[in-house]
């Protein structure tokens, strides 16, 4: 299947765009209510995945208690602004906005108490600052991992789920490495569970449609400013789109069917950067300008060693643990192991995006964000 196809497996636009769309644009919606009754805690609670997960328990499933866990009280403020403006006052109630850093192991202990649920988001992800400033990457991404490893078995936690990302597979900046060693952490901590019995996962997917890491915002910034050409890092370049609803819907489905030290990767679709650049602006001229330090030509999220260790669902895979010293039990849906020598590559991959499907993807995001609801 080649780029320059609708999509991949017969299936069009228009079905794409449908509510009930599989394939490029699945939904990963978990089968039940997994966060009822819950008290659930997100780290990094006031990023753009913070907001929409947030927005999605609240909507769609009855917990207990939301806390939002992060550093910056303007954005705490705001966010909160915002949820109370749209939500019943029974509903907001339910939320708490706690100030707070993972680098702060005690703080992070004193926040978890009675949570059954943490889903960790907080992270520093901007690679060129990752590498202009290591030291400040590593205390956020590793120590912060491992506090929140260390501060969930000590409050007996049942379910943590990590956001990973593509760059922490064969990583070749210092991003990326902080976020495999991260993984790691999580997944090594089902072995430290003993009778706690606290289960960690990790979900690692690629660029979020529209989102502020992606290369997107920097388009509609230029051609609002009058901009006649696009710059292009290399013209052979692809990744992975996904929108921030499938991610959070990702997340919780893996939440829903995990079993303790898996790392899930779901099945989307793949888009060439020049490609993104002609859907947003047909006749602009595109410059290449070349890559800049710590990227990488394709994004990969499955390496050929990982694939030993991969089994295929109809909608993801799941690369599992190499050694779990814990009780696992059998997976509940049908899976096949991975083919011998699979790679899941942006550069490979059997789903690709046409610019109509992408364009869309884009349009559903500005509309869903809290900022657009209230300039709208």
């Amino acid at each position: 299947m080649s780029p320059g196809d609708s999509l991949s497996r017969g299936v069009d636009v228009g079905e794409a765009k449908s509510k009930d769309a599989t394939a490029a644009l699945r939904a990963f919606a978990p089968s039940g209510r997994v966060l009822d009754g819950k008290v659930i805690l997100i780290t990094g609670g006031t990023g753009s995945f913070g907001r929409r997960f947030v927005d999605v328990a609240l909507r769609d499933h009855a917990p207990r208690k939301v806390i939002i866990f992060s550093r910056d009280e303007l954005k705490q403020y705001e966010m909160a602004e915002d949820l109370r403006a749209r939500l019943p006052a029974e509903v907001f109630a339910k939320l708490r906005f706690f100030l707070g850093d993972v680098r702060d192991r005690a703080r992070l202990t004193l926040a978890l108490r009675g949570v059954d649920v943490v889903i960790h988001a907080a992270a520093l992800k901007q690679v060129p600052a990752a590498e202009y400033n290591p030291s400040e990457c590593i205390h956020t991404n590793v120590i912060g991992a491992e506090n929140v490893v260390w501060a969930s078995l000590n409050n007996g936690v049942a379910r943590v789920v990590a956001l990973s990302t593509d760059k922490a597979c064969n990583p070749i900046n210092l991003y990326g490495a902080t976020k495999l060693a991260s993984d790691k952490t999580f997944v090594a901590a089902n072995n430290l569970s003993g009778d706690i019995g606290s289960r960690f996962s990790v979900v690692r997917y690629g660029n979020v449609a529209g989102s502020r890491g992606s290369v997107v915002p920097l388009f509609r910034r230029l051609l609002a400013g009058g901009a006649s050409e696009l710059p292009i890092t290399d013209e052979r370049m692809t990744r992975f789109w996904i929108t921030l609803d499938q991610g959070v819907n990702f997340v919780l489905s893996s939440l829903e069917m995990m079993r303790g030290g898996e790392l899930f990767v779901p099945k989307i679709p793949s888009m060439k950067v020049t490609e993104v650049a002609r859907a947003m602006a047909p006749g602009a001229a595109l410059r290449t300008v070349g890559i800049r330090p710590g990227e990488k030509l394709h994004e990969v999220m499955i390496s050929g060693d990982d694939a030993r260790a991969t089994l295929e669902l109809d909608d993801r895979y799941i690369i599992e643990p190499d050694f779990a010293e814990y009780p696992r039990p059998r997976l509940g849906v049908a899976s096949r192991p991975a083919a011998e020598g699979f790679v899941y590559s942006s550069d490979n991959n059997v789903e690709w995006l046409d610019g109509a499907t992408l364009l869309a993807m884009i349009g559903a995001e500005s509309a869903a964000s809290p900022a657009r609801r209230r300039t709208d």
